[in-house]
């Protein structure tokens, strides 16, 4: 599905040169809020093209949103979300449908582009992301390496690669504690083939697959900066750009940094693969990126909003930023750089299981996962503290009975 998703979106027809400012001068005042990485950076420009446009880019915006779309009025009036953040959003009914703004001014949208909700479209998707293994092609060439498939062939090859002492650390990781470590988690444990709930929405975690995902991050965390619990995407992205690092699972969102000229010194050297496989399927997730528009802001906000938003997603856009991200915008020409997302879909990876339930066993994870890999606990204990957490989370909300 993927696949043909993103041929369909080769074959749609050539940019005009018609949205390269803006169709409308907007005189309202728009602010948006999301994540900070380079497609967002992309998009926002092509907003600001309208006027009277000020985007907030910033890492932490997933904690900063429910609070702020909560306020009456609200205190942005766009908001970049993804599968998972999505879910908050919803749940205290701070982002408005979008089917009418969009029969008058999302002609340009495809089908794979609106996000339904009980019918109602509630986001607009503009790219596809997930975590898959980014290599250093000239240290693997090197040492006579392939390019490893499952996460066993990982380790050997961190071995390898440590033995050689070609770099500071084999492997880079995004562990820092919280969601980045819950995320982990959750990629290793599907990749298992774990289910997080039963029938009744109880924590289903405390079983071998558990076990098996901790005892791999372990192993994982022997082969990476020490610091790992405060590394990000930025923080690996920056390992990779500085040559400290040889591989990680990192999103394919930050593919494009890797051959920044102004900031890198791997340029052309850093490639991109699918997510290595665990036990059942390749150990990631696959999610969407998008926009939501504030339900606590006046309809003419709304509307100048929504408007600023779809400026941001053109084709003039993609032509001019089409390798940052894997488009779902008319004009994307899949490149090299969108190999590693078709190839992690086509080994099975599953989309982000977001729900209300999802969101607090993903904190309880963040929370709990580091006591395993400090030694705090052992991974029985640790995966039970974590499923009692969430139990008590789950309860609070009345998710559990």
């Amino acid at each position: 599905m993927l696949k043909k998703l993103l041929l369909a979106s080769a074959m749609t027809l050539a940019v005009t040169g018609a949205a390269s400012a803006c169709d409308f001068e907007n005189t309202t005042p728009v602010k948006s809020l999301s994540a900070g990485f380079e497609a967002w950076k992309a998009v926002t420009s092509f907003m600001a093209k309208c006027g009277d446009f000020e985007a907030e880019l910033d890492q932490e915006f997933r904690t900063k949103q429910p609070a702020a779309f909560a306020a009456d009025p609200s205190l942005y009036q766009i908001g970049g979300v993804a599968n998972g953040t999505l879910v908050p959003l919803m749940n205290e009914g701070t982002v408005r449908p979008l089917d009418s703004l969009i029969e008058k001014y999302g002609q340009n949208l495809t089908a794979n582009q609106l996000i339904k909700i009980n019918g109602e479209t509630m986001a607009v998707a503009m790219m596809v992301n997930a975590q898959h293994l980014m290599y250093r092609e000239d240290i693997l060439t090197e040492l006579g390496l392939p390019v490893p498939k499952t996460y066993d062939e990982v380790l050997a090859a961190a071995a390898k690669i440590k033995d050689a002492g070609v770099v500071e650390y084999p492997i880079g990781a995004t562990m820092k504690t919280g969601w980045n470590l819950g995320q982990e988690f959750v990629n290793m444990y599907l990749g298992m083939g774990g289910e997080f709930f039963g029938p009744d929405n109880e924590a289903t975690i405390e079983n071998e697959q558990g076990v098996a995902s901790l005892e791999m991050l372990k192993k994982l965390t022997e082969y990476m900066d020490p610091e790992y619990l405060v590394s990000d995407s930025t923080y690996v992205q920056q390992q990779f750009q500085q040559g400290k690092i040889a591989m990680a699972n990192l999103w394919a969102s930050r593919a494009g940094a890797m051959d920044d000229a102004n900031e890198s010194q791997v340029v052309g050297k850093v490639k991109m693969a699918g997510a290595p496989t665990a036990d059942a399927r390749a150990a990631s997730t696959i999610w969407w990126d998008g926009i939501v528009i504030a339900n606590n802001t006046s309809d003419e906000e709304a509307e100048a909003a929504f408007r600023v938003a779809m400026n941001g997603m053109t084709p003039e856009m993609v032509k001019e930023n089409n390798d940052v991200a894997v488009w779902l915008i008319e004009g994307y020409v899949p490149g090299p750089l969108a190999l590693g997302v078709v190839q992690t879909a086509e080994a099975g990876a599953l989309p982000y299981p977001a729900s209300s339930q999802m969101g607090l066993m993903h904190t309880a994870l963040g929370n709990g996962v580091a006591d395993f890999l400090t030694g705090a606990k052992d991974a029985q204990t640790t995966l039970k503290d974590i499923a009692g957490a969430y139990t008590t989370s789950a309860k609070e909300a009345g998710l559990i009975k």
